[in-house]
């Protein structure tokens, strides 16, 4: 593949390939070169800039700092992750990371922000499995995973709370070793002065306010969005009614889930009851 067979409609992985080749012989490097001072090997650069591999925010970043690009390779991988993530999401994406406020509702599986990456890896190569995704695009939606939760250690934390349902704790996601290390890191994060963890138990049974995962996002304008999915889109909500009416069923799920003593008894109790 030739650069100029690359044009506008190339896809991003093609795109972060033929400028990683084009700095590259800039800088008069041969791949074994580059792949040395990157950390990585030889068959790696030539996969990526062959675009047969996914690219990692961590390549994108020491092939920033390799060719002192400042950031280049960095947006150019989040456009590639971006390219396999839900519409809707991208832009949820952005506000989450800028948000003072985070309050999430759970269902089903583990809210990704409080997800381990083993747990995150499971679930993103059972979707390979099922034919859903690409491996790159399970890649990819792990990467992107890890820099969302950076969020849970910059500078001005924000206040995150949220409310999983009984269901998250009674699937076995990635097996018995994963789910402990999930517990684990649940109850570690709801030891955190500004995270809040209450559980939904089942016997909410239809009075459960929402029939799908929902987010809301207190922004640093005063404004708040919402976010929630279906399977086959995602949707950020700024309409200010209809976040109200979402505020209002979250306040309800607050009053009806378990306290937070409770919510990390029945944690604990789910742990303990796997471990044994």
């Amino acid at each position: 593949m030739t650069d100029a067979e690359i044009d506008a409609t190339s896809t991003p992985l093609m795109r972060f390939g033929i400028e990683l080749r084009r700095m590259r012989r800039a800088m008069r490097w041969s791949q074994v070169e580059l792949g040395r001072r990157m950390g990585y090997s030889d068959a790696m650069i030539s996969y990526v800039e062959r675009a047969k591999k996914a690219v990692t925010s961590n390549f994108a970043v020491k092939a920033d700092e390799v060719f002192e690009t400042g950031g280049t390779f960095y947006e150019l991988w989040r456009r590639i992750a971006k390219a396999s993530l839900l519409e809707g999401f991208p832009e949820f994406a952005d506000a989450e990371a800028r948000c003072r406020r985070l309050r999430t509702f759970a269902l089903t599986v583990v809210t990704g922000l409080l997800q381990v990456p083993e747990y995150a890896e499971a679930l993103a190569f059972a979707a390979v499995q099922r034919g859903a995704i690409t491996q790159a695009e399970a890649e990819e939606r792990v990467d992107v995973l890890a820099v969302r939760q950076r969020l849970l250690v910059r500078q001005k934390l924000p206040l995150i709370h949220a409310v999983l349902d009984e269901s998250c704790l009674a699937r076995p996601v990635g097996g018995r070793a994963v789910m402990l290390k999930q517990f684990d890191h649940i109850e570690e994060l709801a030891a955190r002065p500004n995270v809040t963890i209450q559980v939904a138990p089942f016997r909410l049974g239809e009075n459960l306010p929402f029939a799908l995962p929902v987010t809301l996002l207190d922004l640093p304008d005063g404004s708040v969005v919402g976010y929630a999915e279906s399977h086959a889109r995602g949707h950020l909500e700024r309409v200010r009614d209809a976040v109200t009416a979402w505020e209002r069923q979250y306040d309800q799920l607050v009053v009806e889930a378990l306290p937070k003593t409770a919510s990390l008894a029945l944690i604990d109790k789910a742990r303990r009851e796997l471990a044994s």
